[in-house]
């Protein structure tokens, strides 16, 4: 359901700026980049509205908070109920994501828990919502990484085909 959306470079830069630091300043930015803070804050109005930039957030330990197990569970799902399952594990306060995809099973959903009895209840609540068959949990024992800022890396350089027009497009009052 993914529809690619124009990004220039400068779009592109701005993100990777923002990721960077998310408390950055439309200023800061704009001096870093050497635009106008208008030109900045039109093109993060833009992305919001486009659904790039979803909202902002703080990276979190989550381990330092008590959350010291983290589970990666496959669910297998029947009569084509995946979709209303997975709305009902994502709304589970120990959910941090659901995966819809290929293979054996259906959907794999990654938690974290302060102690077993938490994941215990977690994985009985799971398997008492109608349509879920089966379930297989995985704890991880250590992270070597778990950082959804990986993207900063990747973004990279636009291909040609999503740099959009070649001269710098005009922002209304800003330069």
């Amino acid at each position: 359901m993914s529809k690619d959306v124009e990004l220039d470079e400068l779009d592109v830069t701005i993100l990777k700026e923002l990721i960077e630091d998310g408390r950055s300043s439309f200023r800061e930015i704009a001096k870093k980049l050497n635009t106008s803070v208008g030109t900045v804050a039109s093109r993060v109005k833009r992305m919001e509205s486009m659904g790039v930039i979803r909202g902002y957030t703080a990276l979190i330990d989550a381990e330092k908070l008590g959350f010291e197990l983290t589970a990666i569970t496959s669910v297998t799902v029947s009569r084509g109920k995946l979709l209303e399952v997975q709305r009902e594990i994502a709304s589970l306060a120990n959910t941090v994501a659901v995966y819809d995809v290929t293979g054996v099973v259906d959907s794999i959903v990654v938690s974290k828990f302060r102690n077993r009895q938490e994941l215990s209840e977690f994985t009985k609540r799971i398997l008492s919502i109608p349509y879920v068959e089966r379930t297989n949990t995985h704890i991880a024992l250590t992270i070597v990484k778990e950082d959804f800022r990986g993207l900063l890396k990747s973004l990279g350089e636009v291909p040609p085909a999503k740099r959009g027009p070649a001269k710098r497009p005009e922002v209304e009052g800003y330069g």
